[in-house]
């Protein structure tokens, strides 16, 4: 009678670990739809962004610093950052491309 007993609780163990997995598989589901799978889109956009940077491009880099592209290689990007100021920087560092006129403001005491 004890082995009756045992054999007809197996099977209903056995469904318990699948029920115990489900929601694990769908948390995961859950942190790939609203966290990883945005995060590498917006990683791609960035790289497209950062690969077609070009002489004379207005950008801001991520230190917040306005300029126009002097010259531009694979890793090194040279700012002009008024009349008289290069700065080189990491192509990394460009943190976006301004539209044009966005950041022309002139501050010319008269």
């Amino acid at each position: 009678m004890f082995q009756a007993a045992t054999l007809t609780a197996a099977p209903a163990g056995g469904g318990g670990i699948i029920m115990t997995i489900i929601p694990f598989v769908f948390m995961i589901a859950i942190f790939y739809f609203l966290l990883i799978r945005p995060q590498q889109k917006k990683q791609k956009q960035r790289n497209a962004m950062l690969g077609q940077l070009k002489k004379g491009d207005k950008v801001v880099t991520i230190g917040g610093l306005h300029g126009t592209i002097l010259e531009i290689t694979n890793d090194v990007a040279v700012l002009r950052v008024n009349d008289v100021t290069k700065m080189t920087f990491d192509r990394s560092a460009i943190s976006h491309v301004t539209t044009a006129g966005s950041s022309d403001v002139s501050l010319d005491k008269k």
